[in-house]
């Protein structure tokens, strides 16, 4: 097992419409955006996803060249590189509509040598390539840590029932998961006895040790296995739009937890064991990473550097 991570996921454009009727392109796509925040943070990181050799599909892989993650071999021959339009609201709020194409390759990785394995969003639940990353983080589980941001988009992903019942089939190969209080208010319609906290304390109890919750402005919520809870507050910042924030605070998430020394299959005990203090400090620089992206515009994660950290 080697000293890297690898990200499965899709890897696209972000055509942003603004409140003012201006329009940018930046490269995203959720998992891209959480291995390009990995590979700012000095980490040794691979993708495998699905881009085509067009001018969106190269925007993106300067993009992901430009912070260090590697490509995975077949990841660039897709027939056209996917679009999200990401419409703005006046608080920097996103919607999105989708023109997407995801298949990948289980092949690819026939030998999963990281010692970290992460998926998220559409990659991980929708079809066909769906199947195929269910199948990498079934055999990577034997010496990965298996971490998962369900990031839910219901433009692509059916009614909510449905698609809580594919998430939580990825939530059941899990060690760590992130989701939004707005993830979880969607995947929640039709059963209004529960709430955001019974269903990551129902997750956090199936398998995960480790369930975060964030909530914006107001921080983030970690619940644990053994029934604790850690809360943290988030750093007021004027906010530029939210693009990417989740996928920054998940990178962030998984490099904390690295740096711990709690990532793989060897310590998966170690991690469900996590005191709150050292939790606590994790969530806090999560909270740090997503403030300064939501501070400037799409998806834009801090370097080292920018942390102060050297």
């Amino acid at each position: 097992m080697t000293d890297t991570a690898l990200v499965i996921g899709e890897a696209l454009v972000d055509v942003v419409r603004r409140p003012d009727g201006t329009v940018e392109t930046h490269p995203g796509g959720s998992p891209a955006n959480v291995a390009i925040g990995l590979g700012r943070l000095g980490r040794d990181v691979s993708l495998l996803t699905c881009l085509a050799q067009d001018p969106h599909g190269e925007m993106v892989r300067a993009h992901l060249e430009a912070s260090d993650v590697t490509l995975v071999e077949g990841s660039a021959d897709a027939p056209r590189t996917s679009v999200a339009a990401a419409t703005l609201d006046d608080t920097g709020a996103a919607t999105y509509e989708f023109d997407l194409t995801w298949d990948i390759d289980a092949g690819s990785v026939a030998d999963v040598d990281a010692l970290v394995v992460h998926t998220g969003s559409i990659g991980a639940v929708l079809s066909p390539g769906g199947t195929a990353v269910l199948d990498i983080l079934e055999r990577a589980r034997t010496h990965a840590t298996i971490t998962y941001d369900p990031n839910a988009r219901p433009a692509l992903m059916g009614e909510p029932a449905a698609a809580l019942a594919a998430i939580e089939r990825v939530i059941a190969l899990s060690d760590v998961v992130k989701a939004s209080d707005e993830d979880l208010d969607w995947l929640l319609t039709g059963r209004p006895d529960a709430t955001v906290e019974t269903l990551a304390r129902e997750w956090a109890s199936s398998g995960p040790g480790l369930v975060v919750v964030t909530t914006g402005g107001d921080g983030a919520t970690a619940y644990l296995s053994d029934g604790r809870s850690v809360s943290v507050s988030a750093p007021r910042v004027e906010v530029a739009d939210t693009v990417g924030a989740g996928d920054s605070f998940m990178g962030g998430l998984i490099d904390g937890l690295w740096g711990a020394g709690l990532l793989g299959a060897e310590r998966r005990d170690a991690l469900r064991a996590i005191d709150d203090a050292t939790l606590a400090r994790v969530l806090d620089r999560c909270a740090r990473i997503g403030a300064i992206t939501v501070s400037r515009a799409g998806a834009n994660p801090p370097t080292r550097a920018e942390l102060g950290e050297g």
